[in-house]
């Protein structure tokens, strides 16, 4: 799924106005405290980084895919791997801020606590976190996807069980937001999640 996949949804941020000022933020945020890199974890093929990337950040992406981690390296030239939010390939603190974008919805509970924990593990003390995803209680399963036989489930979170997740990792939880879909996108609503590490 990983071409058509990139085919269908790497220009996607063109018509995501909120998606593109939050991003604005954690780069400025970054920048203007001279932290390390931004980690675009669940990257898909980079078209966040990318974004990321054009505003002046350093960005590593991650995605569970090993061909999504070769289009972003490839296609964009972005320094990208392959591996899981549950247990991500960097060390502590290794990260100046994290973006997350609709990859939390493919975990379960035990899967969202494990990611909680690693992104408080390798994103530095004062480092921005920016998390998305859908807002709800449902799981959205799909055996077909652009004409591709897959098998994944979409799961629909709601935002206070994330924040507190975030909290009790090690994030204090700047900022919750919601807005209702674009005309381009699935009808959901969608929840941003800005947090940052915290210092002690």
């Amino acid at each position: 799924m990983a071409a058509r996949y990139a085919e269908e949804l790497i220009d996607e941020l063109d018509h995501k106005p909120l998606d593109r000022a939050l991003l604005s933020v954690i780069a400025e945020d970054a920048r203007s405290r001279g932290l390390g890199p931004i980690g675009d974890l669940g990257a898909g093929p980079g078209h966040v980084a990318a974004f990321l990337a054009g505003l002046g950040a350093t960005v590593v992406t991650l995605d569970l895919s090993p061909a999504m981690a070769a289009i972003a390296r490839h296609r964009l030239g972005l320094a990208a791997v392959a591996g899981s939010l549950t247990s991500l390939p960097f060390g502590r603190d290794a990260l100046g801020g994290a973006v997350a974008f609709y990859c939390l919805i493919h975990l379960d509970e035990d899967g969202l606590d494990a990611a909680a924990h690693e992104l408080a593990r390798v994103v530095g003390a004062g480092g921005p976190l920016l998390v998305a995803f859908h807002v709800g209680e449902e799981v959205r399963h799909l055996d077909e996807w652009w004409d591709e036989e897959v098998d994944v489930d979409f799961r629909f979170l709601e935002a206070a069980p994330v924040a507190d997740r975030l909290e009790r990792a090690g994030f204090a939880v700047e900022a919750v937001l919601e807005r209702a879909s674009y005309p381009e996108e699935v009808e959901t609503r969608r929840s941003y999640i800005l947090g940052r590490r915290r210092t002690s």
